[in-house]
């Protein structure tokens, strides 16, 4: 089941990658969300060895090159994406890999400073698996950060502007959108609770050092919020967030 839904995720993510070129990548967190200039997460890079889990069109890890970090890595699912991401690093010396973050595929154990995720974690099968890796490239005293859909927020709907629970977020399991995007591209997306996010860090061995469930960004406090029904919207953002925001150490 595991390896039928990656293998159907990977065809739909290379149909759909040429929307996400250069969205949802840092400073940015995700939509609407309080960026990294506002919440300095990150600490100095400067020499640091990064590794991106998701790394997308690479606009991320372009942004930790300008930051000054000393390597940059990058694993991502679909190989569209891997190849906006090599032609966005172009300049600077990078290695990209394109596989499931769910498989072990021979990166360094205890080697890097910094993983990170943006809007890539929650798409993982297995997520145990997925934080126990993590966990093994870091070295001792290395940090993880992740963002991703608040687990409440898929649940929150808006009807003419009422915002409404839909479903049971007790209950965990998948959701299959059939067109991504708006194109012949099924998804197949884990539904998990916060509490399970949490957990499951814990059990990798992380300490856990910030939850945040994000306010909007200062750009957007100011802007009035039009009713939207739409998946994302200020108007919803602006009554319950729509990203959490984790970082993590190994101690």
């Amino acid at each position: 089941m595991t390896t039928t839904i990656l293998n159907q995720n990977k065809k739909s993510w290379d149909k759909v990658a040429h929307h996400f070129n250069g969205i949802d990548a840092l400073p940015s967190y995700g939509p609407f969300t309080q960026t990294e200039d506002e919440l300095g997460l990150f600490e100095d890079l400067k020499e640091k060895r990064v590794l991106e889990i998701g790394c997308g069109s690479g606009h991320s890890l372009l942004y930790m090159a300008e930051k000054g970090a000393g390597e940059l890595w990058g694993v991502d699912l679909s190989s569209n994406q891997i190849a906006a991401a090599k032609e966005t690093l172009k300049e600077h010396s990078h290695k990209l890999y394109c596989a499931p973050m769910e498989k072990d595929i021979g990166l360094s154990k205890s080697y890097f400073d910094v993983v990170y995720s943006i809007y890539a974690v929650g798409w993982t099968t297995d997520l145990s698996c997925t934080y126990r890796l993590i966990h093994s490239y870091l070295k001792p005293g290395g940090y993880f950060i992740f963002s991703w859909d608040h687990p409440l927020y898929p649940h929150m709907k808006s009807d003419n502007g009422e915002i409404r629970l839909d479903g049971s977020y007790q209950k965990e399991g998948v959701t299959t959108y059939p067109n991504f995007k708006g194109e012949d591209a099924p998804v197949v997306i884990p539904k998990r609770k916060m509490s399970t996010y949490i957990n499951e860090l814990i059990q990798a061995g992380f300490s856990i050092e910030s939850v945040i469930e994000s306010d909007v960004s200062e750009i957007h406090q100011a802007m009035e919020a039009e009713v939207s029904d739409r998946y994302y919207s200020l108007y919803k953002a602006k009554k319950f967030p729509t990203t959490m925001i984790i970082k993590a150490r190994k101690m």
